[in-house]
């Protein structure tokens, strides 16, 4: 074997003094099994084999997990840009016609072939190791260190987010900023800065609050239909927002002002299928939400997954699930304490956070808390891309637990 190859298999470490956490791999094991069972249930009476796709997925994500486990999490650190740059170029490319997919009107698929790439998913990889990788190699402490700082994180962290909006995906876009944000903040840049940030988001609060009012007047001045009449308002708006996402705002803050056989369908059902579940659940393919194709079939194993587990298997389902996942995030957290450098630190914490966007936002969508965003849930949800890039944040922080004792303060 060359020089070169023994450098390259030098990364790859099957040994370390540390000792493998074995509580996070068990507590994703358990969600993978729930996902597979219930996206089999969710397909059941259309005999649909995404349930199988699932287990190919998960097996291919073993495999990544496994490897990005044994490699030291510094790695990444010296290719960070180069793993950046690699991700830029199919959100670029998924938005040339010819080679984005397009599905229910977003273009944010490449077909390999064999699988669709969505490459909204590498690019939070993408954002959190650039990320950390600024935040490591920059002073902050002088207000001029940290403008400095936000400055390249502005312009790192905001052309992929742009482009993923351009596809338009605005669940991909909204879980990379309170990534980002939980990164900053474990770097201690000054609190100023946070405060002038939270003064940013309720300003944007203001800002959609106030568009998606125009949006009602302007949609009942002219009689149009939310449903048939969608593009129609974007014109008459700065604010970079599609008819349809518009659309999902008003079903939530005004349902009867919508269709319910359209946009506000999905959460209804959801509704019916998470109330219905009782104590115990309906049982396990007997849940009529899903099976009569109440709750669609389209999103019932994937986005709305959840409300299959709370339909069949009841709140004591639903808490095991909730359980299981205050492990897989709980356990980031404490690595994150337990690492011994910045970058480990900041690495735990970025998966930790984006995990938690995932799970909270999408469970509070089934019940009617929040909007519908079409934001999955991690194992769980159907999804190959998704499953995979899932299983590299993990093995990341699972390399973060490994390699920590090696650092030397």
């Amino acid at each position: 074997m060359n020089r070169a190859s023994t450098e390259f298999l030098s990364v790859f470490k099957t040994t370390t003094r540390a000792r493998w956490d074995v509580v996070t791999p068990l507590a994703l094991l358990g969600l993978s099994m729930f996902g597979v069972g219930f996206i089999y249930s969710a397909q059941f009476s259309t005999h649909g084999n995404a349930w199988a796709l699932q287990l190919l997925w998960l097996a291919a994500g073993a495999v990544i997990y496994l490897a990005v486990s044994l490699v030291d999490y510094r790695f990444w650190l010296s290719m960070a840009h180069w793993f950046y740059l690699a991700c830029l170029v199919p959100l670029l490319a998924v938005l040339i016609p010819g080679i984005g997919d397009t599905q229910f009107g977003a273009q944010r698929w490449i077909d390999l072939g064999i699988f669709k790439l969505q490459p909204s998913e590498p690019a939070k990889i993408a954002v959190l190791l650039i990320t950390a990788s600024i935040l490591i190699w920059s002073e902050i402490g002088t207000v001029e260190q940290s403008f400095k700082v936000l400055g390249k994180l502005a312009l790192a962290v905001g052309l992929p987010l742009v482009l993923i909006l351009l596809q338009p995906d605005l669940k991909s876009a909204i879980v990379l900023p309170p990534m980002v944000f939980s990164m900053l903040y474990v770097s201690k840049l000054p609190s100023r800065f946070f405060a002038a940030a939270l003064g940013a988001f309720v300003v944007l609060l203001g800002v959609v609050a106030f568009d998606s009012y125009r949006y009602m007047a302007f949609m009942e001045t002219h009689h149009y239909s939310y449903i048939n009449d969608k593009g129609k308002y974007e014109k008459h708006t700065w604010v970079p927002l599609h008819d349809y996402q518009r659309n999902r705002i008003v079903s939530f803050i005004a349902p009867d002002k919508i269709d319910p056989m359209g946009i506000g369908w999905n959460q209804r059902q959801s509704l019916i299928s998470v109330g219905s579940g009782g104590l115990t659940g309906t049982g396990w393919t007997e849940g009529t939400q899903a099976q009569l194709g109440y709750l669609p079939r389209a999103v019932a194993h994937n986005d709305f997954i959840f409300s299959v587990i709370a339909e069949e298997k009841g709140f004591l389902g639903s808490l095991t699930v909730l359980g299981l996942f205050g492990l897989v995030l709980f356990n980031g957290i404490r690595i994150a304490g337990l690492s011994r450098d910045r970058f480990g630190t900041l690495l735990a914490i970025g998966v930790t956070v984006l995990f938690t966007v995932h799970v909270f936002v999408n469970i509070a969508m089934t019940i009617g808390l929040v909007p519908i965003t079409g934001i999955p849930l991690p194992f769980i949800s159907y999804g190959g891309s998704f499953v995979l890039s899932c299983c590299m944040l993990q093995g990341l922080v699972q390399s973060v637990y490994r390699f920590r004792k090696d650092f030397i303060s």
